[in-house]
């Protein structure tokens, strides 16, 4: 071949059809391979980022199994903490139940105090001594009453209330009452506290009540002897020149309190209540009423009644039936007093009742296990999140970016609920309502973590779905670099094409002149 000698034009030809050979061959393989980056050789910068990208892609996408794993983990421990909602209402429902049961005591506990005089659900004080008999000398004690005998005695028939004052006082005389002046004027007619000496002995006492203000139990006459009443809060004091003239004798008279008046009352916690402490009175915070006694003892799971002789009794309350009322004490048990020697009874229980309740801790036990079961089946390819495991997610290829899911123990135990006792629990209301509050407080536990998952799937889920966007990124921005154009090649292929015909026919124009030399050679 070094032999042959090639004209310039031929030499010139070839090349170029060489040239047009090797780009339809390259452009012949894009079209086949679909890429215009095959090799380092055909683009060293192109092939090696596009190589970057896809390997982040891949490691990205063997991250997404990963992670859908973990979002499964999630909906299975939501899945179970909405089992475990389900189950924690329906033993709130059994221990309601014991709420709207029957008293699972036929008598509760209960302390009665002794008669107490005159009183009433408005004033559970009683009555004292507020009517006091006057004549020599004051007193209150309502035994010992002077007669008004002699020149002293009131006008008319021993007795009568409508005696008048004529023989007994004069003009100008003055009864002073809790010192208030009473006049007597002359003639029959009583106004305010001028007293006419001809009018009636019951006028004037009306007049005295009017400054005492003794209503309920007025000032009377009888058999020539004054009854001078007074008000519920007040002593009785008198004077004045019309005393004498009335068999009267000035000086006072305390009043005697009622008899609860001052006294106090104590009773130590009943039923897991706040102790009681009681002074009766009408001063402030102080109880002089049935309703204001009620309101004192609530806290405490008691109650009160008064009985039509003035018996007042204190039981406990349905909440706390199961209970014995707490040590009694205070001035109020003291002798002679209205609670001295009480002793709390002690309850008793209803058998039927008692049974009912029973059957409700077994119904409220079989729930507690399947709390139990449900929190241990919450689990998704060995782990779960109400049972105290881990889940670490990794979201991106170095590692770098995690979540970690720390899990709860949801089981009966880790809930702070405990199995209950016949004989023990679920007795009253006070222990329905305990039940009542640790099932509360466990729902709450369960809505928190319920809300805490719910945030995690949220996280995982949004980053799950960013990772799929990434792959795509990733994976289009090495297309962009790697990919041929198929229109493009194709369309050069064709230009190649046309290009090689005509170089071929270049080829053979140049070895015309060659063919003509050959010719004549022969």
């Amino acid at each position: 071949m070094s032999g042959i000698v090639l004209s310039a034009s031929v030499r010139q030809n070839l090349l170029a059809l060489q040239n047009t050979a090797s780009l339809l061959a390259t452009t012949q393989n894009n079209l086949a391979t679909g890429n215009k980056v095959n090799t380092a050789l055909d683009n060293p910068t192109e092939f090696f980022t596009a190589q970057s990208l896809n390997n982040r892609a891949s490691d990205i996408a063997n991250l997404l199994d990963s992670i859908g794993n973990g979002v499964q983990v999630l909906q299975a421990a939501n899945t179970g903490l909405t089992s475990l909602q389900k189950l924690v209402d329906s033993a709130k429902s059994i221990a309601s139940q014991v709420l709207q049961a029957p008293t699972g005591y036929t008598t509760k506990s209960s302390v009665t105090s002794a008669v107490i005089p005159g009183a009433t659900a408005n004033n559970l004080l009683g009555s004292s001594s507020n009517k006091f008999v006057v004549g020599s000398a004051v007193n209150n004690d309502n035994t010992t009453p002077v007669a008004i005998t002699g020149t002293t005695r009131l006008s008319g028939t021993p007795g009568s209330s409508s005696n008048d004052l004529a023989s007994s006082v004069t003009t100008g005389d003055t009864l002073v009452v809790n010192g208030v002046v009473f006049t007597f004027v002359a003639g029959s007619v009583s106004a305010g506290t001028n007293i006419g000496v001809g009018d009636t002995v019951s006028n004037l006492l009306a007049a005295i009540d009017s400054v005492t203000g003794a209503t309920a139990t007025p000032s009377s006459v009888t058999g020539g002897q004054i009854s001078v009443a007074t008000g519920t809060a007040q002593d009785l004091t008198i004077s004045g020149t019309a005393l004498a003239k009335l068999g009267l004798t000035a000086g006072t008279t305390t009043r005697n309190p009622p008899a609860l008046s001052g006294q106090t009352l104590t009773i130590a916690s009943t039923g897991g209540g706040v102790a009681t402490n009681i002074t009766f009175g009408t001063g402030a915070s102080q109880i002089s009423t049935l309703a204001q006694l009620n309101t004192a003892l609530a806290t405490n799971n008691l109650q009160a009644s008064l009985s039509t002789t003035g018996q007042l009794t204190i039981l406990t309350t349905n909440e706390a039936a199961s209970s014995t009322i707490g040590a009694v004490a205070g001035s109020s048990t003291a002798a002679s007093q209205a609670f001295n020697g009480v002793t709390a009874s002690t309850p008793v229980a209803d058998t039927n009742s008692q049974t009912t309740r029973a059957g409700l801790i077994a119904q409220y036990n079989n729930v507690l296990a399947q709390i139990n079961t449900t929190a241990q089946d919450a689990s998704f390819n060995g782990i779960n999140l109400l049972n105290g495991d881990t889940l670490k997610l990794t979201f991106n290829e170095t590692g770098r970016s995690t979540l970690n899911i720390t899990g709860v123990t949801f089981n009966s135990t880790g809930l702070g609920l405990s199995a209950l006792v016949v004989g023990t629990d679920f007795l009253d209301s006070n222990s329905a309502n305990k039940v009542l509050t640790t099932l509360n407080s466990a729902s709450t536990s369960i809505r928190s973590e319920a809300s805490s998952l719910g945030s995690n799937l949220s996280i995982v889920q949004i980053r799950q779905d960013f990772n799929k966007n990434l792959i795509n990124v990733l994976q289009t921005g090495s297309s962009n670099l790697t990919l041929a154009d198929t229109n493009e090649e194709a369309a050069n292929s064709q230009a190649l094409s046309t290009r090689q015909s005509i170089a071929v026919s270049a080829l053979a124009l140049a070895n015309q002149s060659q063919a003509s030399v050959l010719q004549l050679l022969r």
